[in-house]
């Protein structure tokens, strides 16, 4: 394998080199892309094990929300700092981050320190109950996620990139969520949302706005390739075409949906109908680690008791951790294979 500088030249049995070429002996290891994680919440490091046994959203108002509005930008440092260092050291080289509300120069400026690749946004919410410290009416939500954009979107010669990051349609005002689909699609990067997570939440979008999640998101036009759904555990058929239809992506976190029992996405079905699914470990309290292997092997083991033992087999598996998450960002012809 010839590197030149961060690029991989060639793979061949035999490359001639240049006397001055280093050469390091890898025979005793195996080589492979970086994995790539699409659902990641770094804000959420410092409360690993401090949220347990508990659903979806009593999870969200009585710990996560709380703790996220008491972060200073200090505390939000050492929680990206935590969590940069458990992923790299899992194996993890590329990432997309959900971030908080405020403070968020603070990962940007870990993000560029580490060297990780990563897609981040800040966290926008508009609407329902929440600690007044995270919510931020629209024009102030998509006002400082714009400045965001523009300080920070390609830096590192684009090792880091910008993702809006609506929260889910529980929080969000209908126009916010149109708002952002505007302004991503303008810019050219990813919108990065929840959607059908938990049965509650369900509940709460179809007593709101008369629809399922996707189907909503699908009549106010918040549809495309450059869009990145985490979790999608409930969806009908209708939803599940939609996704096929729009090239939507579905990021897909078992350890978190199996420690807040959500539910157990139908990942096979997905797959067979071509919907494009990566993986991510979601956030440190919704799982209590951060391991890209841990979720390889969840993802594999909880389809087999519904599936049988021959399915999500360990290739399919391996994709969804490199070039299916690559794809989902953007970067297939870049990194992932």
């Amino acid at each position: 394998m010839l590197i030149d500088g961060d690029v991989i030249k060639d793979i061949q049995p035999e490359i001639d080199v240049s006397d001055d070429t280093e050469i390091l002996d890898a025979s005793e290891y195996v080589i492979t892309p970086g994995f790539i994680q699409t659902h990641v919440h770094l804000c959420q490091s410092l409360y690993r094990n401090c949220a347990d046994d508990l659903l979806l959203l009593d999870w969200l108002r009585k710990r996560i929300w709380p703790y996220e509005a008491s972060l200073t930008p200090d505390d939000l440092r050492l929680a990206a700092q935590l969590g940069l260092s458990e992923l790299l050291l899992s194996g993890t080289t590329t990432i997309m981050d959900m971030g908080t509300v405020k403070h968020m120069d603070v990962v940007f400026e870990e993000l560029v320190r580490s060297g990780i690749r990563a897609y981040c946004g800040k966290t926008m919410m508009d609407f329902g109950e929440m600690p007044p410290e995270l919510f931020e009416d629209m024009d102030t939500a998509l006002n400082s996620s714009q400045e965001l954009l523009q300080r920070w979107h390609n830096a590192e010669n684009g090792r880091i990139r910008y993702a809006f990051a609506p929260r889910f349609a529980v929080s969000c005002t209908e126009e916010l969520l149109k708002q952002t689909k505007k302004l991503a699609d303008e810019h050219g990067v990813i919108f990065h949302t929840h959607a059908s997570e938990n049965q509650g939440e369900l509940a709460l979008v179809r007593e709101r706005f008369g629809r399922r999640n996707i189907s909503y998101l699908n009549r106010i036009g918040v549809t495309g390739e450059n869009i990145c759904l985490a979790h999608c555990i409930w969806l009908d058929e209708e939803e599940k075409d939609i996704l096929r239809s729009e090239k939507m992506h579905v990021l897909h976190c078992p350890g978190s949906n199996l420690k807040l029992g959500s539910g157990i996405a139908p990942i096979p079905e997905y797959l067979e109908k071509g919907i494009n699914v990566s993986l991510g470990a979601d956030g440190a309290p919704c799982n209590n680690n951060l391991d890209i292997f841990n979720e390889m092997r969840l993802a594999a083991l909880i389809q087999k008791p519904i599936h049988g033992p021959q399915a999500m087999d360990a290739e399919t598996v391996f994709r969804m951790a490199t070039i299916e998450g690559a794809r989902a960002l953007g970067l297939a012809k870049d990194t992932g294979s």
